[in-house]
């Protein structure tokens, strides 16, 4: 089979733009933002305690009610009263890992450590290794973009099949 080589915007899906819609705009409420915050300052895995306890403005149940609705809409992984996984952070090793500031996360795919940049507003270092070869790579990337290090990289983006594991538990 030949490699076809598409841009984002010719295998953008009307469907698809429109669940991604919903998930940059649950980013943007407080519960996702501090979740992510603890996630980038500290690690993971984050508390439902402690998460709480960072939003004085919110009951606990309010707190509770917006984790739940952030898994069931595939932006978290909630394991008990842990938040194990919210994207693009991983709590568990993965083949993508972003550091910056001295600080080192497992980051959940490609498209995520290159946007982790961007996200943070500051230069990060991506660490992965070829898809293909297996060789490690290593490169530098800013809020606009990879740097010349990462001239000739490929992402490799595959679509999801049905009936498969949420997108973030079948790393």
């Amino acid at each position: 089979m030949p490699l076809l080589i598409k841009t984002a915007a010719e295998i953008a899906e009307p469907e698809g733009e429109a669940r991604w819609a919903v998930r940059r705009a649950a980013r943007e409420a407080p519960v996702l933002r501090a979740v992510l915050r603890r996630f980038a300052d500290a690690g993971g895995p984050v508390s439902a305690a402690d998460l709480g306890a960072a939003l004085p403005a919110m009951a606990p149940d309010e707190v509770t009610r917006a984790l739940a609705a952030l898994d069931a809409d595939d932006l978290v992984v909630l394991r008990g009263e842990a938040i194990e996984l919210a994207y693009p952070f991983s709590t568990a090793p993965t083949g993508f890992v972003v550091r910056w500031g001295g600080v080192e996360r497992f980051i959940c795919c490609a498209i995520d450590a290159l946007g982790m940049a961007p996200m943070l507003g500051e230069p990060v270092e991506v660490l992965a290794s070829c898809h293909r070869s297996g060789a490690p790579l290593r490169f530098a990337v800013t809020p606009d973009g990879p740097t010349p290090a990462a001239a000739g990289l490929m992402v490799w983006v595959t679509p999801a099949g049905g009936g498969e594991d949420r997108a973030c538990t079948g790393l």
